[in-house]
Protein backbone atom coordinates (compact mmCIF):
# COMPACT_ATOMS: atom_id res chain seq x y z
CA UNK A 1 0.00 0.00 0.00
CA UNK A 2 2.07 3.11 -0.72
CA UNK A 3 -1.06 5.60 -1.73
CA UNK A 4 -3.66 7.84 -0.18
CA UNK A 5 -6.96 7.50 -2.18
CA UNK A 6 -9.07 9.60 -0.05
CA UNK A 7 -9.24 12.32 2.83
CA UNK A 8 -12.92 12.98 3.57
CA UNK A 9 -13.66 14.96 6.91
CA UNK A 10 -17.07 14.60 9.03
CA UNK A 11 -18.71 18.19 9.15
CA UNK A 12 -21.60 19.40 10.95
CA UNK A 13 -23.01 21.71 8.43
CA UNK A 14 -22.45 20.12 4.78
CA UNK A 15 -23.47 23.43 3.22
CA UNK A 16 -21.48 25.83 5.06
CA UNK A 17 -18.46 23.50 4.90
CA UNK A 18 -18.74 23.33 0.96
CA UNK A 19 -18.51 26.90 0.70
CA UNK A 20 -15.56 27.14 2.99
CA UNK A 21 -13.52 25.00 0.69
CA UNK A 22 -15.12 26.03 -2.65
CA UNK A 23 -15.44 29.81 -2.05
CA UNK A 24 -12.87 30.44 0.43
CA UNK A 25 -9.99 27.62 0.16
CA UNK A 26 -10.85 27.41 -3.94
CA UNK A 27 -10.83 23.70 -4.49
CA UNK A 28 -13.19 22.81 -7.49
CA UNK A 29 -16.33 21.57 -6.46
CA UNK A 30 -17.17 18.16 -8.09
CA UNK A 31 -20.16 16.68 -6.93
CA UNK A 32 -22.55 16.44 -3.49
CA UNK A 33 -25.20 13.42 -2.92
CA UNK A 34 -26.57 12.23 0.32
CA UNK A 35 -24.19 14.04 2.38
CA UNK A 36 -21.46 13.47 0.69
CA UNK A 37 -19.16 16.13 -1.70
CA UNK A 38 -16.59 15.87 -3.40
CA UNK A 39 -14.16 18.17 -4.89
CA UNK A 40 -12.19 17.86 -8.28
CA UNK A 41 -8.72 16.92 -6.71
CA UNK A 42 -5.91 15.63 -8.72
CA UNK A 43 -4.41 12.26 -6.95
CA UNK A 44 -5.74 12.10 -3.28
CA UNK A 45 -9.74 13.08 -3.18
CA UNK A 46 -10.95 15.54 -0.96
CA UNK A 47 -13.92 14.79 0.37
CA UNK A 48 -16.75 15.81 2.86
CA UNK A 49 -19.30 13.66 4.94
CA UNK A 50 -22.18 15.17 7.26
CA UNK A 51 -20.97 13.60 11.34
CA UNK A 52 -24.53 12.74 11.73
CA UNK A 53 -24.46 10.22 9.06
CA UNK A 54 -20.92 8.92 10.16
CA UNK A 55 -22.12 6.57 12.56
CA UNK A 56 -23.29 4.35 9.88
CA UNK A 57 -20.56 3.69 8.53
CA UNK A 58 -18.43 3.54 11.61
CA UNK A 59 -20.69 1.83 13.66
CA UNK A 60 -20.61 4.54 16.53
CA UNK A 61 -21.24 8.45 16.90
CA UNK A 62 -17.97 10.34 15.95
CA UNK A 63 -16.34 13.25 17.57
CA UNK A 64 -16.61 16.47 16.07
CA UNK A 65 -12.72 18.15 14.72
CA UNK A 66 -10.28 20.10 15.37
CA UNK A 67 -8.11 16.64 16.25
CA UNK A 68 -6.86 16.95 12.33
CA UNK A 69 -5.58 19.26 9.49
CA UNK A 70 -5.66 19.04 5.98
CA UNK A 71 -2.78 21.11 4.21
CA UNK A 72 -2.77 22.52 0.45
CA UNK A 73 0.60 23.30 -1.01
CA UNK A 74 0.59 26.53 -2.63
CA UNK A 75 2.82 28.89 -4.74
CA UNK A 76 2.51 32.04 -2.41
CA UNK A 77 1.54 32.01 1.47
CA UNK A 78 1.44 35.42 1.49
CA UNK A 79 -0.83 35.82 -1.13
CA UNK A 80 -3.26 33.09 0.13
CA UNK A 81 -3.19 35.28 3.33
CA UNK A 82 -4.45 38.23 1.98
CA UNK A 83 -7.04 36.34 0.05
CA UNK A 84 -8.35 34.40 2.94
CA UNK A 85 -8.96 37.63 4.83
CA UNK A 86 -10.98 39.07 2.53
CA UNK A 87 -12.88 36.11 3.30
CA UNK A 88 -13.08 36.74 6.65
CA UNK A 89 -11.25 32.93 7.10
CA UNK A 90 -10.02 32.86 10.93
CA UNK A 91 -6.48 32.83 10.85
CA UNK A 92 -4.87 30.83 13.85
CA UNK A 93 -1.14 31.24 12.77
CA UNK A 94 1.29 32.79 10.28
CA UNK A 95 2.23 32.83 7.74
CA UNK A 96 5.73 32.35 9.19
CA UNK A 97 8.56 29.82 8.14
CA UNK A 98 9.06 26.79 9.65
CA UNK A 99 12.50 24.93 9.84
CA UNK A 100 11.22 22.46 8.02
CA UNK A 101 10.90 24.13 4.44
CA UNK A 102 7.86 25.41 4.43
CA UNK A 103 6.33 28.78 5.01
CA UNK A 104 2.62 28.42 6.37
CA UNK A 105 -0.59 29.65 6.99
CA UNK A 106 -3.08 27.88 9.20
CA UNK A 107 -6.91 28.72 8.96
CA UNK A 108 -9.48 26.97 11.10
CA UNK A 109 -12.99 25.64 8.81
CA UNK A 110 -16.40 25.92 9.63
CA UNK A 111 -15.75 22.85 12.50
CA UNK A 112 -12.72 23.63 13.37
CA UNK A 113 -10.65 21.70 11.81
CA UNK A 114 -7.35 23.30 10.87
CA UNK A 115 -6.14 23.92 7.12
CA UNK A 116 -2.82 24.64 6.85
CA UNK A 117 -1.62 26.55 3.61
CA UNK A 118 2.43 25.23 2.72
CA UNK A 119 4.70 27.55 0.74
CA UNK A 120 8.15 25.54 -0.16
CA UNK A 121 11.36 27.27 1.23
CA UNK A 122 14.48 26.27 1.67
CA UNK A 123 14.90 23.86 5.07
CA UNK A 124 16.94 25.42 7.78
CA UNK A 125 17.27 22.63 9.92
CA UNK A 126 18.50 19.21 8.09
CA UNK A 127 16.36 15.57 8.62
CA UNK A 128 17.87 13.18 10.86
CA UNK A 129 18.89 9.71 9.59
Amino acid sequence: MDRVGYVILYVSDLAASIAFYRDVVGLPFKFEDAGYAEFATAGTRFALYERRRAAWLTGSEVAPGPAAEVVFVVDDVDAEARRLAAFGARILSGPADRPWGHRTLHVADPDGFVVEFAQRIPRRRPRKP
